[in-house]
């Protein structure tokens, strides 16, 4: 193949079938379609929408979402938020708890970056000492500078998840104290993620969770208010489980973000009635090297796309032969029929992959190229680049 690498914008104008392989690849038309889908939701149901820019550590995608509607993006690692605000945006919100000094310093220096543009960092919590160490940071950035920058600071309860949070209740309540002690913070109101929901194969499962995650806000919000503080903001929700927060009554902010792309694990959930449609917009393009009389080997391994949450799905258009993929190792992918058929694909032949899990696979690959007018007989429109690859700090 004599194509242009798929890393230069030497490719905007060419067939989708010039995209070496592998290559990370959206479907444009698709994408727009879930963004308009989410954009219709969240006015339907006046909820604030901020998206976690883990998904595609992407600058440019982070904007459309803002033009579509969102109030700014989540992110979890202070590297994360450096990069979009770099990047020009200006309404960040580090959904993790940091605690390392030098970390925090950064976190100071960036709400006095944002601040000059009209804009607000946040922050989550959990810890009495996560308060403290904020809060000396905070002090001496504004030593140093002179402007009496704020932060908003969000406590989070473990509604579920079994990672970061405190108990709901009394904990958070400690901790909204803590925070009203110091100037440089600001109490802004509750994390409250469930990321296990999520992916709850059953609707009822997922309802049964988030049920139990609003009952566990209920408490933590009123025991709040009864020391004369307001919550003004839960925030939390994702893919799977946005329609439930959405309709709680508690939930004033949906962080889902997986749906512009959806990935193979969502597809397994079975759909709650009062989702939107989303559809699979991202895919690994590759190409078969290899074919032997039972199974055929293509070019995509386990560096193209991540397997945390399972191996991908092979995208089948219609009047194909299904095919399963199998573990081949890190440069390669093992395909083979699905249960009752035998047509394996032929030499050289493009296929379509549909990741696991969509965040890991992102950041393996440098660009995500976008096409319009459908996978192969399409265009490439842009080329994004994956901005926040690797910002693990």
């Amino acid at each position: 193949m004599s194509a242009p690498s798929a890393r230069g914008s030497s490719l905007i104008g060419r067939p989708a079938s010039d995209i070496d392989t592998p290559a990370l690849v959206i479907d444009l038309d698709a994408m727009k379609r879930n963004l308009g889908r989410m954009t219709e939701f969240v006015k339907k149901h006046n909820i604030r929408w901020r998206p976690h820019a883990k998904l595609h550590k992407c600058v440019a995608l982070a904007k459309m979402q803002i033009k579509a509607g969102a109030v700014g993006v989540c992110v979890q690692k202070t590297a994360e938020a450096e990069i979009m605000v770099a990047g020009g945006i200006h309404n960040v919100y580090i959904s993790n708890e940091v605690i390392a000094p030098s970390k925090l310093a950064r976190v100071a220096a960036l709400t006095q970056k944002v601040a000059t543009h009209g804009g607000q960092l946040a922050i989550a919590v959990d810890s009495t000492e996560g308060v403290i160490r904020l809060a000396q940071a905070m002090a001496q950035a504004r030593l140093h500078s002179g402007v009496g920058t704020v932060i908003d600071v969000f406590v989070e309860i473990d509604v579920g998840q079994g990672r970061c949070g405190v108990e709901p209740g009394a904990a958070a309540v400690t901790l909204a104290l803590e925070i009203r002690k110091h100037p440089a913070l600001r109490f802004a109101g509750l994390q409250a993620y469930h990321g296990k929901a999520q992916h709850f194969r059953g609707a009822q499962e997922r309802r049964q969770a988030i049920a139990q995650a609003v009952d566990a806000v209920r408490l933590t919000r009123q025991l709040i208010a009864d020391q004369g503080m307001a919550v003004e903001l839960v925030t939390g929700a994702g893919t799977g489980s946005l329609v439930l927060e959405a309709a709680s009554g508690v939930y004033g902010e949906l962080q889902a973000g997986s749906f512009m792309f959806m990935d193979a694990d969502y597809a397994r959930n079975e759909r709650d009635p009062a989702q939107p449609q989303f559809e699979h917009a991202l895919f690994v393009k590759t190409q078969v090297i290899s074919s032997g009389s039972t199974h055929a080997i293509c070019d995509a391994g386990h560096k193209s796309h991540a397997i945390d949450s399972g191996l991908p799905l092979v995208h089948s258009f219609e009047a194909e032969t299904e095919l399963e993929y199998f573990n081949g190792g890190d440069e390669h992918g093992v395909l083979r029929p699905a249960a009752g058929q035998q047509r394996l694909p032929s030499l050289g032949q493009t296929l379509w992959l549909i990741p696991g899990h969509c965040d890991p696979t992102v950041n393996l690959h440098d660009v995500m190229i976008g096409v319009s007018g459908g996978l192969r007989q399409g265009t490439v429109q842009r080329i994004y680049r994956v901005d926040a690859r690797g910002a693990l700090t």
